[in-house]
């Protein structure tokens, strides 16, 4: 029940952060801004995780674990409410960036506590469970928060948002167990976690190996129509394929990364690669196009408990810092993705960006292969 509850929390943060792209019509019309301008939302949102992440975690060092995650789900609740009131787009942008800085920082505590109170050797399919909202909240939250917004305004897209946060925190409160911190040395100390070169590895091969597939997800819709050749009524029946194949990747890559870490991220991302390929070669074949829609889905998500897992074993006693500066470095991956996938489509069409996705996901592949190396070696 304690996963469970942090699992409700990361769902409604995970649908604050995807569902702004399904209201930004709304949003600019609402408030007679260009839907450029509306689009910085997201911008908004993802600077406040990067820049939050490390800040926020490192300032918050010392705190007690429960008392820091109620505090980090009332700023959420607060934040999203902020947005739902806000007045002009000035204080609206202003509310994203507030929002988006606790994200990574409670991210990082929900899936260090998961871990923390796994069984040992399930470390990974409890980060998996909590890794779940991020699944629904992005398969089920976002559409949902977008049939909110369209049927009864943005702002009520919002003060849903920040509804879901506000209803899981009792369950927060009755089943998270309060845990003392792990810093017990000054706080800047925790900094020396990322001289260790195992986690400069984790954290790289968190960055490497999800750009690729990210790159695909931005600019999913055109590749499914402009490539595949289906209509745009398709699109969300084939994005609810995705997204169950990331449920069902989730629970398996958490199992698999219980039984053995690195020699299962290594193997998914080999896998990841070929299926991009596939998804390049076989591009405008229908059944094609479905099967990889699904297997992407499943392979995208699979790959995210271990590498979590990952950080949290190199990290050693600084689990939370490096895990909010992962998440960061998530986020940077997924702005980079952005602007690639924009370049590929400006010079060859989308069909190519899943050539590029494969090319780039065996670049983590190598970090992963490494790792697994350097490991063996020093254990010899």
């Amino acid at each position: 029940m304690a996963v469970f509850s942090l699992m409700l929390v990361v769902f409604s943060l995970t649908t604050g952060e995807f569902v702004v792209s399904g209201i930004l019509p709304d949003v600019a019309g609402g408030l007679a801004i260009p839907l450029s301008a509306a689009g910085l939302l997201t911008t908004a949102y993802a600077i406040g995780m990067i820049a939050g992440g490390p800040v926020i975690t490192l300032l918050t060092a010392r705190l007690s674990r429960k008392p820091l995650i109620i505090g980090l789900i009332t700023v959420a609740v607060l934040a999203n409410a902020a947005s739902a009131v806000a007045p002009g787009y000035p204080l609206l942008l202003v509310s994203r960036v507030l929002a988006g800085l606790v994200v990574a920082t409670f991210f990082a505590v929900a899936i260090a506590t998961a871990a923390a109170e796994a069984r040992p050797g399930k470390q990974a399919s409890a980060v998996a469970k909590v890794a779940l909202g991020l699944n629904l909240g992005i398969v089920l939250g976002a559409p949902l928060g977008t049939f909110v917004g369209q049927h009864l305004g943005w702002r009520a897209t919002f003060w849903a948002v920040a509804g879901a946060a506000a209803l899981a925190l009792p369950a927060v409160l009755r089943f998270v167990p309060d845990r003392p911190s792990e810093t017990t040395g000054p706080v800047i100390g925790e900094l020396r976690v990322f001289a260790d070169r195992r986690v400069q590895l984790a954290i790289a091969l968190t960055a490497a190996g999800n750009v690729g597939v990210l790159t695909v997800f931005t600019y999913l819709a055109p590749l499914l129509t402009e490539v595949g050749g289906f209509p745009a009524g398709a699109v969300p029946v084939l994005l609810l394929g995705y997204g169950a194949g990331a449920v069902l990747g989730n629970a398996v890559g958490g199992r698999l990364a219980d039984r053995a870490l690195l020699p299962s991220l290594a193997g998914l991302l080999a896998t990841l690669a070929g299926v991009l390929a596939l998804a390049w070669a076989g591009g405008g074949h229908p059944v094609v196009t479905v099967v990889s829609t699904v297997l992407l889905g499943a392979l995208a998500f699979a790959i995210v408990p271990g590498m979590q897992t990952r950080v949290i074993t190199a990290a050693g006693a600084a689990p939370t810092l490096a895990v909010a500066v992962n998440a960061s470095g998530y986020q940077l991956a997924a702005a980079f993705a952005g602007w690639l996938g924009g370049r590929v489509i400006d010079t060859g069409g989308p069909r190519p960006i899943y050539l590029v996705a494969a090319l780039l996901t065996v670049g983590g592949l190598g970090i992963a292969l490494y790792s697994l190396r350097r490991d063996r070696r020093v254990r010899a």
